[in-house]
């Protein structure tokens, strides 16, 4: 199979993307207006008769002071990932990325490899022997993963440490809860009876869920700045996140919607919700101190799984996780709210990169580790 790859224009792009089900909304051509530092791109892959048969949204964050870039492409690039000929499809990116000026080359491959469902995530837990996902036997797993991974070791490519810096990007564990075939009282059954009483409660005390617009997203950017002060993480300004409303919906009128939770006039949850085809995710999420016992944040997360259900998603994501259970995690708090919700923890195949000029690309990693 000889396979070409090439500059794409947005809408040969656009027109790609809404052929497919569904991809990351990390692969689309809006999401290149968010990430305005990195020089962007649109990429075509095409068969031997000129048929378009894949695509790419790369990102190139320029090395400090020369004019040479690492090219991203986050959860992706969209390529047949059932192919048995990888190298068909990786070695003309990389080949034209080197002409770009790249150093090195990341892609994020969006198979899945691993699933866990919640009994058996449950049980992982009260197990004080184990203390990751890696050592329980998985409800689901893709052969074909272990294949891929193979091959991408053999062309070259290499998984990135698991330290902060240069290595930090999407996650490789996320949590998914399925909505295929089922109705909303099944969504309902199917979450424990924590969260069923939670949402309860919120109702309850009279807590109200509204589909908010660019023009309250001040007042979420405030209930976030809360949430970092308390967690503990760095905060994105308000600017980045008007900046991606208005980027996603200037693509699809539907791709983002902000959520307000309030309780007598106070705003106590706000989270964002984007969707692209069939698979809807929660991506950002906020909540107040006071008034926790009012359950804000189960009252919006179930009102966006519905509305989810109701756009015709087959998944709800509420993406990243570590893959750790031990009990003395502090992270396992995260896990345990997710698993309530009846859903699934899922390892993706994840991010690779390919070092185009090693010297330059081991300069990069330790540039960014030491920010």
């Amino acid at each position: 199979m000889a396979l070409t790859v090439r500059t794409i224009t947005t809408d040969e792009h656009l027109a790609f993307n809404q052929k497919r089900p569904s991809l990351s909304f990390l692969q689309t051509p809006a999401w290149a207006k968010v990430k305005s530092e990195w020089r962007s791109e649109s990429l075509g892959w095409f068969d031997e008769i000129g048929s378009q048969v894949g695509a790419g949204l790369v990102l190139y964050r320029q090395l400090p002071k020369i004019k040479r870039y690492l090219a991203y492409l986050p959860e992706g690039p969209v390529i047949d990932w059932d192919t048995n000929d990888l190298g068909a499809w990786l070695t003309p990116l990389a080949e034209h990325a080197k002409e770009a000026g790249a150093f090195g080359l990341r892609i994020g491959a969006p198979v899945v490899v691993r699933r866990w469902g919640p009994d058996t995530i449950k049980a992982a837990i009260a197990d004080p022997e184990i203390v990751r996902l890696n050592q329980v036997l998985p409800d689901d797993l893709n052969h074909h993963a272990t294949h891929l991974r193979n091959e991408l070791r053999e062309l070259g490519w290499r998984p990135p440490d698991d330290q902060e810096g240069f290595a930090a990007g999407q996650p490789r564990f996320v949590f998914q809860l399925p909505l295929a075939g089922k109705t909303e009282e099944q969504l309902l059954t199917g979450m424990n009876q924590l969260w069923r009483r939670n949402i309860k409660k919120s109702a309850k005390a009279g807590v109200t869920v509204t589909v908010g617009s660019a023009e309250d997203l001040p007042a979420f950017h405030q209930l976030y700045l809360e949430t970092a002060a308390r967690d503990g993480f760095s905060p994105r300004p308000l600017s980045y996140f008007q900046t991606m409303f208005d980027a996603l919906l200037g693509e699809d009128k539907d791709r983002i919607r902000l959520y307000l939770a309030s309780h007598e006039g106070d705003l106590v949850a706000a989270t964002t919700w984007v969707r692209v085809g069939q698979h809807a995710w929660y991506s950002y999420g906020a909540s107040s101190t006071a008034k926790r016992d009012v359950r804000g944040s189960n009252a919006i997360q179930w009102q966006m799984i519905k509305d989810a259900a109701e756009a015709g998603a087959t998944v709800y994501d509420l993406r990243g996780i570590t893959d750790s259970v031990d009990s003395e995690d502090p992270h396992l708090g995260l896990i345990q709210f997710k698993v309530g919700t009846g859903g699934e923890a899922v390892e993706y195949l994840g991010e690779w990169d390919l070092p185009l000029n090693p010297i330059l690309y081991k300069a990069f990693d330790l540039y960014m580790k030491r920010r």
